[in-house]
């Protein structure tokens, strides 16, 4: 069985896929795209032409990072990416909202960025730019709460770790110059101590060029 996932090189969303994969002994092949370029072939497997896109052995597609981790945590349920206790469970899921949520944010912000200079939004900017400065207040304080370990939850790797890595290592790629790290360091040094795990250095985020006009 191998497997391959669509991706693309910066996607924090695809990375969480790939990090979950990893940690439950998956093998798989990735196949990187530009979602955004007319040669993907993204359109064949996700109506909505999103990464990352999870195809099987027998073709069938699975896509939508948080469905297809809930997918495997279905299908393939150990090791778990999950608390066993269901508060625990719904902490993790609660976190990964507020990751995603911050992603859309600042995809919107990148590519309204893409726009012609005086067709662009500051207020609409400005507004996204608000969603991550208050996701990345709620990540400083959940951090704060499990002082004796390097995860989120409890003592190991949970879905919170791969959704807060994940944004927090694209975030650092595409908005280097934000002042987070420095803002908060306690936050900064969790995230430091995810990055020296072995399957998030072997996911590390990298930038793409988008050729074709989409804005």
């Amino acid at each position: 069985m191998t497997w391959k996932l669509i991706s693309a090189t910066p996607s924090p969303y695809a990375r969480k896929v790939r990090i979950a994969l990893q940690e439950k002994g998956i093998p798989f092949e990735l196949q990187t795209e530009v979602p955004w370029d007319s040669t993907t072939a993204t359109p064949q497997y996700n109506p909505l032409e999103k990464l990352p896109v999870l195809i099987l052995d027998d073709g069938t597609a699975i896509y939508e990072s948080h469905f297809i981790l809930e997918w495997l945590e279905t299908k393939y349920p150990e090791p778990s990416i999950l608390p066993k206790d269901v508060n625990g469970r719904l902490f993790a899921k609660q976190v990964e909202v507020v990751c995603d949520g911050m992603c859309d944010a600042m995809v919107i912000a990148f590519f309204e960025n893409m726009r012609e200079k005086d067709k662009q939004s500051e207020p609409w900017k400005a507004r996204q730019m608000r969603k991550v400065e208050g996701g990345l207040r709620q990540l400083d304080t959940w951090v704060k709460q499990n002082t004796s370990s390097q995860f989120m939850i409890g003592d190991k790797l949970t879905l919170a770790d791969l959704a807060a890595g994940s944004f927090l290592g694209w975030f650092s790629l595409r908005y280097a110059d934000h002042k987070w790290p420095t803002q908060y360091p306690a936050l900064k040094k969790y995230y430091d101590g995810l990055e020296e795990l072995e399957y998030f250095q072997n996911t590390r985020p990298s930038p793409q060029s988008v050729t074709d006009k989409v804005v």
